[in-house]
């Protein structure tokens, strides 16, 4: 017996939704309207996982993009340069030929001549940059077709131009934030790998000749660094198959879904993280609805755009109660993700009828509060950071010469 989610309406018109057992399509219907109840949609549950599919694509996707990696940069030069040159009267060939053999970069060098002899050979601009997943997206593909089908693609260009432009000014913000505390927790493990695996070491050696009795902490301080020497080897294989490990279940759906989640309540880094998503939702969205994209083919955009599994969750929920009747602004509230300041400006543009005008102010507002966090993490973390890998340097320190400030004694005792 299979399970079906429903939603239907009652004789007073109100909304009902939840799942029904039955043999069949048919005979859950006639349950429900045996019930009284009018039904808006009837869908089966899929009982079935399917993890290896989506786990291989998801795999070869992030394959595809190391081994084609390009630089955003890159990217938002070119298409800016294209809806340039466009606009100006040149064919789509013509343009892209002249762009890649301008072009420094190797790897897009070469897609872009791809690109071009394909057009060449009469496929469309979309389904040419389809053939390359690794460097051009879901969205960058889906924007040029819809400028294709109607007919504006020189608008549409200016638009995506624009677009990459912000997307690349808010992912130079968000991962300058990140570097420089990055750098600090490498440079610390590099500090205390050389502490614990040269310097103290040689300590150890003078100390044992000397027959000195050392101090608890410096004691417990040389044994740590003793079974580091021992283990190295074991603990650089342990972590690497650790970081294979997580990023391989960052790849599956459930994995990468608990991964995300941990990011977001991440402190600071969490807020900053989720400010940049949100600022990419609005601002993609916007251009999608203005362009006059359906909705649900904007939904389905949107959740390859963002980049966290939270969110992608939220937006497929969202596209599902949208399919059943909802409004967009309801739907995205219902999920219980997106903050009231969206669901509001959201609400307001669906009754003033100017839904993307209002999505890009809220994208605006967005980049400012990753702005204010960026600036914040600046002044703020910096310091606290330095201070941190000088403290725990600091104690080390101490503790490894704190035998040589009653060195009088360590003398003694060895004689």
């Amino acid at each position: 017996m299979a399970v079906y989610t429903y939603l239907s309406k009652d004789q007073e018109g109100k909304r009902k939704e939840g799942e029904i057992r039955a043999d069949s399509l048919d005979t859950a219907i006639q349950k429900l309207s045996a019930s009284g109840q009018m039904v808006i949609s009837l869908k089966e549950v899929d009982d079935t996982f399917d993890f290896l599919g989506p786990f291989l694509d998801e795999i070869q996707l992030s394959l595809e993009k190391m081994k084609n990696s390009v630089p955003l940069a890159n990217i938002v030069f070119f298409t800016r340069q294209l809806a340039t040159m466009f606009a100006a009267g040149l064919t789509l060939e013509r343009a892209i030929h002249s762009l890649g053999a301008e072009e420094k970069h190797k790897k897009f060098k070469k897609i872009l001549n791809t690109v071009s002899e394909n057009i060449r050979k009469g496929l469309n601009l979309s389904e040419s940059l389809a053939r390359h997943p690794g460097v051009f997206n879901t969205l960058f593909v889906a924007m040029i077709k819809a400028g294709e089908v109607s007919g504006n693609l020189n608008e549409i260009l200016e638009e995506l131009a624009a677009y990459m432009e912000n997307l690349d000014d808010t992912r130079r913000k968000v991962k300058s934030a990140m570097n420089y505390p990055m750098f600090m927790v490498i440079f610390l493990g590099c500090m205390l790998a050389v502490m614990f695996l040269w310097i103290i070491p040689q300590f150890s050696k003078m100390y044992a000749q000397l027959g000195a009795g050392l101090p608890t902490a410096t004691r417990k301080m040389m044994q740590m660094s003793e079974w580091l020497g021992n283990n190295t080897g074991f603990l650089s294989f342990t972590f690497i198959v650790v970081f294979i490990s997580i990023w391989l279940v960052s790849k599956t759906q459930r994995g990468g879904f608990a991964v995300d989640a941990i990011r977001l309540k991440l402190p600071v880094f969490g807020s900053l993280l989720e400010q940049s998503i949100l600022n990419k939702f609005c601002k993609t969205f916007g251009i999608l609805i203005g362009s006059g994209v359906p909705v649900l083919e904007t939904t389905a955009l949107l959740e390859k755009v963002v980049d966290n599994k939270v969110y992608e969750k939220a937006i497929k929920d969202a596209s599902d109660y949208i399919r059943d009747g909802y409004n967009i602004s309801t739907a995205l509230r219902r999920t219980e993700v997106f903050p009231s300041i969206l669901l509001q400006l959201a609400s307001t543009g669906e009754e003033t009828g100017e839904l993307s005008a209002l999505l890009d102010r809220a994208a605006d507002y967005y980049q400012k509060q990753v702005n204010a966090l960026v600036e914040r993490m600046t002044t703020l973390i910096e310091p606290i950071l330095i201070l941190m890998v000088g403290a725990v340097l600091a104690v080390l320190v101490v503790l490894t010469y704190l035998p040589v400030f009653h060195l009088g004694a360590a003398l003694q005792s060895g004689l």
